[in-house]
């Protein structure tokens, strides 16, 4: 595609980085648009950085005209869960009013290709424990509510304009760059893997299991963890599905199993080669006992397959990627 662009809103941030690194190695010309309020410049390995805002029109539009941009894909986000439930507004801002002016001027420059970066978040609690994308959306909190109203969006404008999409609903991502170059340094962070991680190398004192009594084998909740590797090249999937006029689609972006907490926190004792300190709280409320794709789509509709399919591949990645940033 010479002469065009791909803009990568919240491109350094922990996914964002990751699907950079991918299009670099394939030479794409990259634009990467970030306020660097969550993300890191450092981890940006390829193209162009703009410190900035999805929410500023003006910018964006200048970016989409000036570097002929072909392609977005659009991480920029808020994340964390607990954090949406304290200050909603800040998330419907950010995640769900930013993209609609980031739509807005995709419209008006007549983008073709638009990848969303979406959430499980969107189904809420399940009855059986597994979510295909058509299973129904009822988000329980103010993030996976945002994101839910973003998609409808993107939708919604597919349907009206010439934009094709394709919806990625991650689940449990974790993992960082098998290759070391880059990993999740997300501050405060609150994923399992990420947090358990820090406490091996005694950056954080303990970790906190919230229950340990669902209806699971071992008590304690289920997810599909997915190495962020893997969930990078499903983005570049996605973006050649598009280019080769495929049809506007929603993916999940699972293994399509799980692993239990306490199977997590083993995998990081046997890679560590010190039991990790923990402690046992109650439930939190709204965790579901077990939370799993039904990722048969994806494969099937843009081709992916996954490298990086092992929990102890996973938790390493995770552990040597702490080590560095503390610099032991």
């Amino acid at each position: 595609m010479k002469g065009t662009s791909i803009l990568v809103t919240g491109g350094a941030g922990y996914i964002g980085s990751h699907v950079v690194k991918l299009l670099g190695e394939r030479n794409e010309n990259i634009v990467v648009l970030d306020d660097l309020s969550t993300g890191f410049e450092e981890s940006i390995l390829q193209g162009k950085l703009i410190n900035g805002n999805t929410g500023d029109k003006a910018l964006v539009q200048k970016i989409l005209e000036e570097y002929n941009v072909e392609s977005v894909l659009h991480f920029a986000a808020h994340t964390i869960v607990p954090e949406s439930v304290e200050n909603p507004l800040k998330y419907y801002q950010n995640n769900t009013c930013c993209t609609r002016n980031l739509l807005e001027c995709c419209a008006e420059a007549g983008i073709k290709h638009f990848i969303f970066s979406s959430t499980a978040a969107v189904y809420g609690e399940l009855e059986t424990g597994f979510a295909s994308e058509d299973t129904p959306k009822a988000p329980i909190n103010p993030y996976g509510s945002s994101k839910l109203m973003s998609e409808q969006m993107i939708r919604d404008l597919s349907l009206a304009s010439d934009l094709n999409h394709v919806i990625l609903r991650y689940f449990n991502v974790a993992g960082s760059d098998p290759d070391g170059q880059i990993g999740q340094s997300t501050k405060n962070a609150t994923l399992l893997i990420k947090v358990a991680a820090e406490v091996a190398i005694g950056k954080r004192d303990k970790l906190l299991v919230f229950g340990t009594d669902y209806p699971t084998p071992d008590g304690t909740g289920i997810r599909d963890y997915i190495h962020v590797s893997d969930l990078a090249a499903a983005h570049i999937n996605a973006l050649d599905y598009l280019r080769n006029n495929g049809e506007s689609t929603t993916l999940n972006c699972g293994y399509g199993h799980g692993f239990s907490v306490r199977e997590v926190i083993d995998a990081i004792n046997k890679e560590n080669g010190t039991p990790i300190p923990v402690e046992e709280m109650p439930r939190r409320a709204g965790d579901p006992a077990e939370l799993i794709s039904v990722a048969k789509k994806i494969r099937q509709t843009i081709g992916w397959q996954p490298q990086f399919d092992d929990l102890n591949l996973i938790v390493k990645t995770s552990l040597a990627w702490e080590k560095k940033l503390s610099g032991k």
